[in-house]
């Protein structure tokens, strides 16, 4: 069998991703065990098999993403945004929800996948406005479509929101938005959020937790900051077990299986599972784990540039970066540097719609680079969607010409 025809694209990225599913397996194998009790019915044995299921599921997806032409994605990038948007709203009506649930699924959350769209349309929209992304009317547009996904998962997921419009910042500099409006509005959303967490400390809460006001979560995001301030090193928190864990583990770590905090921590598979790995690997693992996604990004960020089509280029770019700032937010996170974020450890933390998603988005950087790598060496490898039009003809660039 020639495994080169199964999974296309980047071998590396390829390697990276089996690397993080192994170390993903083990440790939610060795880190499932209290949250699974904690669930009436559940045992922890059924929770690994639906993570493996999961996984598995995302490999599937993966290689089958990678065959399509990922100019296909451009072309309903705007179907895919208003699509998003209507399900962020749905969700915020229902008092203020952050999830479906999905039978064998489990929890659906609609921000996972606006997340992969988003970042699909901005990049499609910087292609399709080469001509005049350096004019403030564009950067203004780009900014509207943005805040309107970021404004509906803001007050459930602060954490997500900030990520997401971290990244499409990001892109809107690479993409060429002139740097005078770029760095004016970060002065002022850094000036606004360091006023709102001033006040939000100060008044000890911004909203009523049981969902009086829009950003009713206000003081779970106040506390969560003060808790990082001022830590009571005393107190069994999920945050203080996760530096003991990582203070146990050492250089060479305490061995595969033989966590102890885990076993206290009903977070240690999902938020704090970079402290598990740490306790169990050691600092040795931990860093393992670093360079796996500092190498994916390195990458990502490759390919973009090799890439000859600017909605491709800037695709890649922005998936591999919002991978890369996950991964280094929820490190950050189980090592103290920041505050609680609820951001998953990706490819790695316990699996659902998280997981699969972000897998969705690897696929379409596999999609990019097998298309790179058959035009530079003259190959005209099969795919599942057609071209098209010439408007999407590859290497030249013309894909950012379709009309909205």
């Amino acid at each position: 069998m020639n495994t080169g025809k199964i999974f296309r694209g980047d071998k590396i990225i390829w390697v990276v991703f089996l690397l993080l599913s192994i170390v993903s397996l083990v440790e939610v194998y060795s880190s499932i065990g209290l949250y699974a009790y904690s669930l009436p019915g559940t045992r922890p044995t059924g929770l690994f098999l639906k993570h493996m299921a999961i996984v598995a599921a995302t490999y599937v997806a993966i290689i089958f993403i990678s065959r399509i032409n990922y100019r296909f994605f451009s072309r309903f990038a705007m179907l895919g945004y208003w699509a998003t948007l209507v399900l962020l709203a749905v969700m915020l009506a229902l008092q203020g929800g952050r999830w479906f649930r999905i039978p064998l699924i489990g929890q659906f959350q609609p921000s996972e996948i606006a997340k992969v769209v988003l970042i699909i349309f901005v990049a499609r929209m910087l292609a399709l406005k080469k001509e005049h992304v350096a004019e403030l009317g564009t950067f203004l547009q780009l900014l509207v479509y943005i805040l309107l996904v970021v404004a509906l998962i803001l007050p459930e997921n602060f954490s997500m929101a900030a990520l997401i419009f971290l990244v499409c910042y990001v892109m809107m500099l690479v993409g060429g938005v002139k740097r005078s409006y770029w760095w004016r509005l970060l002065i002022v959303v850094v000036a606004v959020a360091g006023v709102a967490m001033f006040v939000m400390l100060k008044t000890g809460h911004a909203g009523d937790a049981d969902g009086g006001d829009v950003l009713h979560r206000s003081n779970i995001w106040a506390e969560r900051v003060d808790t990082w301030l001022h830590p009571n090193d005393d107190a069994l928190t999920q945050e203080n077990m996760a530096r003991m864990a990582i203070a146990r583990g050492g250089v060479f770590g305490a061995g595969i299986g033989n966590t102890v905090h885990a076993r206290l921590m009903t977070q240690a598979h999902n938020d704090f599972i970079f402290a598990i790995i740490i306790e169990e690997m050691g600092m040795v693992g931990g860093i393992v784990v670093f360079l796996l996604y500092s190498i994916l990004y390195f990458r990502c960020v490759r390919l973009a540039w090799r890439c000859k089509g600017r909605f491709g280029a800037l695709t890649v770019f922005g998936l591999g970066t919002v991978i890369y700032l996950q991964a280094l937010v929820n490190m950050c996170v189980a090592v103290g540097v920041l505050p609680v974020t609820g951001q998953t450890l990706p490819f790695i933390s316990y699996g659902g719609t998280a997981y699969l998603f972000m897998g969705c988005g690897l696929g379409i950087i596999q999609a990019v680079a097998a298309d790179v790598y058959s035009q530079e060496h003259g190959e005209e490898e099969p795919t599942v969607a057609e071209e098209g039009t010439a408007a999407v003809e590859s290497g030249t660039g013309q894909e950012e010409g379709q009309s909205m």
